[in-house]
């Protein structure tokens, strides 16, 4: 029980996380004018910690993910 809840704030907490980068050009961001902005010096700190966060955050969904399938193979 304490998995499938873990699993669904990891799933959302992640939907946000990636939602929040910016876009880096030739896909869906483009499409709704996230392109026309220009980047001048590379990623700054906030983005660099962003990405961070939302590398953690996956493992720890792909953690939950793998628990809860061995927690069902034994049961």
């Amino acid at each position: 029980m304490g998995f499938s809840i873990a699993l669904i704030i990891f799933s959302v907490l992640l939907m946000m996380l990636v939602l929040m980068h910016k876009g880096k050009g030739g896909g869906l961001s483009d499409m709704f004018g996230g392109g026309m902005q220009s980047s001048v010096g590379g990623s700054s700190v906030a983005e660099r910690n962003l990405d961070r966060i939302t590398v953690v955050v996956g493992m720890l969904w792909f953690v939950c993910i793998v628990a809860l399938g061995l927690l069902m193979k034994l049961d």
